[in-house]
């Protein structure tokens, strides 16, 4: 195995031009337009059937989760309600609307979009391939304060300690697997708990024809997935809309009906005192029940990638919100007359002459509140496959307009099955709800600690804030789980279960991966070797244009010595491919692709780093071989370009030009020049004229370069070469790497390695299949490491 210090050191001078490169590349970007209201409505409106579904269906099964035996006192329905109430106040619209939400990151949310704004601001070495030059991202979007004497602590141990860059992985992926086991939970809790109002008013219907209803009514939810948020939203938006509005109808309805009394309750601790001193455990333990009023909360932060953050807060706030407390209200008003029919307090309030129209809709909408928690756990599960930490799923973009909407065929599939086995287990919504509490707060808490880690190293907030937010919120979500912990026996094992399963997976994957960039750094070679190669032997080049993929920005990766060990040629052009995911959400498109030259022109020797963000993943009719080219193209015009004017031709420059060249001016060494160019630019396509290419080459065989009337020889030269040599066929090399562990290795290590991550890398879709390479142009070169 080769040591790497030696190559490390070699190569330090070769990437200072990156630095220097990348740093200026911000000024050539315009600034984002702001989102116009009409959409910001429009949005609003389409997050009604997305995310709302789960907390707008709460007050189907609330009261009756916290009296399961029912009540004797109407003061304990008092302090229930002022529960509630405050329950909904400080997490969903305190914590999440008016704080969480302003730790978007670019639009995005979830645990990933927090971590990803702590990775910005610490330098953790979780996420393999970091760089300066990633710093000098547009959407990089570091805050700068001054450093606070905690925060240069905080910040310093988990820069040095490793246990604590591990521990913040593992947080970030522990809170993951519980959003999977609620997406899982939600469903089978919200669909059985809807259809159970079939069997209140038919006494021949059973348990068993329920279940199954449901379970029926659950594979029709997941397969209209495909169709993506965008159409799902449309459809669902509208039944939300006038469920929202029957519920907080009938709520004012009720409290003017029966006890309007019951409005003292609302948000007076007064009765949560005494309805704790009162029922001492019994009190503790129906704190589950009213931490089912807030399910979905998590869902909402997760779900504003699909939307925008003004869109999710407006609706929550305008809309959402009121109806959900005239909803309590009311229920608590017609139970205060009526406390027998605690079990079915919501169907029972209904009024007689609107009772099958509102079933009919609280239908429908239970089976659209498991959206909220469905595309929340796909958004999720694509943050974490593009860095590194789960296995590469096939993801689909579902809408041209927002870029966070996606459907993952896998995960639904898998979904989908998991929860039906949820319903028919458990047959009821009591051990369900005792899951889905667990799933739901152990969320919240991640969601908490991370927030407090931003609002210390990112933010630069003052201490006494911090200490305000993470103490009252922890102190509310360790006393909800300590409730639902009473319940463990009763289904309260399913989410932790099931986020065991989840987490192992994902902290394998993440494990072999970074153990898989390790190896090859340690077994990368230095540049002198291939370009003494490329010197020495210039019969080995054989016509053609062969893409080397690696992990590495650089040094030459193992897979290509061990190709010329065994087929010892190499193509007449050569470029070094890194394609990398970083801890941003997006990468623009005029930033995405650095190139820099190795050794002089004649070696035709290339590298390109290729950077994407954890939303940005290969489409299907992305042509990313042709934009490579074509970007490739436009660095060898400027870098020629920038080497015509420094000999004093005394040309006119264009803007860009002017740009690379003050660029280059600040290159203080290396043998290495970087130019970024844009990738989307709109060009005009033209074909390359040269007698010696052959004349029957169609100009759709040709690479499409857009070169000015006057362009420099040298620089034509190059490129008529470029092209001739794309007539002569492009090789995609990638490595077929396996990881195993050493013998003396321990067991652990050998279970997360030769087993778990072996088999996770078996059944995950191919590298190639990832970028799009036409497997009649592939080249796998099979390695095995032992690490």
């Amino acid at each position: 195995m080769l040591g790497s210090s030696q190559m490390d050191n070699s190569h330090l001078q070769l990437d200072q031009p990156l630095d220097v490169e990348a740093g200026r590349l911000r000024g050539l970007l315009t600034a984002r337009k702001a989102i116009p209201a009409f959409l910001t409505l429009r949005f609003a409106f389409q997050s009604l059937g997305v995310v709302y579904g789960d907390l707008g269906t709460s007050p189907l099964y609330v009261f009756h989760s916290i009296f399961p035996d029912g009540f004797d006192d109407r003061e304990d329905l008092m302090g229930a309600l002022a529960l509630i109430t405050y329950a909904l106040f400080l997490l969903p619209l305190l914590k999440y609307t008016m704080i969480v939400m302003r730790a978007n990151d670019n639009g995005e949310g979830g645990s990933f979009a927090l971590y990803s704004l702590i990775c910005r601001h610490v330098k953790i070495n979780t996420i393999p391939n970091q760089h300066p030059t990633d710093r000098a991202l547009t959407t990089y979007h570091r805050y700068h304060a001054d450093a606070k004497p905690l925060a240069s602590r905080t910040k310093r141990w988990l820069e040095e300690n490793y246990y604590g860059s591990r521990l913040l992985v593992l947080l970030v992926l522990f809170g993951t697997s519980m959003l999977i086991g609620d997406g899982i939970l939600t469903p089978a809790m919200s669909v059985l708990s809807s259809v159970g109002g079939l069997e209140l008013n038919d006494t021949n219907i059973s348990k068993d024809w329920v279940v199954t209803i449901a379970c029926i009514i659950l594979v029709a939810l997941f397969s209209v997935q495909r169709f993506g948020t965008s159409k799902v939203g449309w459809l669902f938006a509208p039944a939300v809309f006038v469920w929202l509005l029957s519920i907080g109808s009938i709520g004012i309805y009720n409290i003017i009906k029966h006890d309007h009394g019951v409005l003292q309750a609302f948000l007076n601790p007064v009765y949560i005192v005494r309805y704790v001193m009162r029922n001492k455990k019994r009190s503790w333990v129906s704190l589950g029940g009213v931490l089912l009023s807030i399910t979905g909360t998590e869902a909402l932060y997760a779900d504003v990638g699909h939307f925008s953050t003004s869109a999710v807060q407006i609706a929550f706030g305008g809309y959402v919100f009121p109806c959900l407390l005239a909803s309590y209200v009311g229920q608590a008003a017609y139970l205060a007359k009526h406390p027998d029919d605690v079990s079915q307090a919501f169907y029972k309030s209904i009024p007689g002459p609107v009772y099958w129209p509102v079933f009919v809709i609280a239908t429908i909408v239970a089976i659209i509140a498991s959206q909220a928690t469905i595309s929340a756990t796909f958004s999720i599960v694509k943050q974490s496959v593009a860095l590194g930490c789960f296995p590469r799923v096939k993801v689909i973009y579902t809408s041209t307009q927002h870029l966070g909407q996606v459907y993952i065929p896998e995960i639904n599939w898998i979904l989908m099955v998991l929860c039906i086995i949820i319903t028919a287990g458990f047959q009821g919504t009591v051990q369900i709800g005792n899951a889905y509490g667990i799933a739901v707060v152990a969320l919240m808490l991640v969601t908490t600690i991370l927030m407090g880690l931003v609002m210390l190293l990112v933010w630069r907030t003052r201490l006494i804030w911090i200490v305000i937010f993470v103490s009252v919120y922890l102190v509310v979500e360790l006393a909800l789980l300590s409730s639902m912990l009473f319940k463990f026996e009763q289904g309260g094992w399913a989410p932790l279960a099931i986020g065991a399963v989840f987490l192992l997976v994902m902290y394998s994957w993440h494990y072999g991966t970074l153990k898989k960039h390790e190896i090859e750094l340690q077994n990368k070679l230095p540049m002198d070797w291939i370009l003494h190669l490329a010197g020495r032997y210039e019969s080995m080049r054989v016509p053609g244009i062969g893409f080397i993929y690696s992990e590495l920005a650089h040094g030459v990766p193992s897979i290509f010595s061990h190709f010329m060990t065994h087929i010892p040629a190499m193509h007449t052009v050569v470029v070094f491919v890194c394609i990398k995911y970083l801890p941003v959400n997006t990468v623009p498109n005029e930033e995405r692709f650095l190139f820099r030259q190795i050794g002089g022109q004649e070696y035709r020797l290339y590298r390109c780093v290729v950077r994407y963000g954890y939303r940005d993943l290969h489409k299907r009719d992305e042509k990313f071989e042709d934009n490579l080219l074509e970007n490739l193209a436009q660095y060898i015009r400027f870098h020629t370009t920038l080497e015509t004017s420094e000999e004093g031709s005394g040309s006119q420059l264009s803007e860009t030009s002017v740009f690379a060249r003050a660029m280059e001016s600040q290159i203080t060494g290396g043998s290495d020049s970087i130019v970024s160019v844009e990738s989307e630019r709109s060009i005009e396509m033209t074909s390359l004229q040269s007698s010696s290419l052959p004349q029957d080459i169609s100009a759709s065989q040709h690479v499409r370069f857009a070169l000015p009337q006057q362009e420099p020889s040298e620089a034509e030269s190059v490129l008529t070469f470029l092209n001739e040599a794309k007539y002569h066929g492009v090789v995609h090399i990638l490595g077929d790497v396996v990881v195993r562990a050493r013998h003396d290795s321990s067991w652990l290590k050998k279970f997360a390695v030769d087993y778990m991550y072996a088999f996770l890398r078996r059944f995950c879709r191919e590298n190639s299949a990832i970028l799009n390479i036409p497997h009649e142009t592939l080249f796998n070169v099979g390695q095995v490491y032992y690490v």
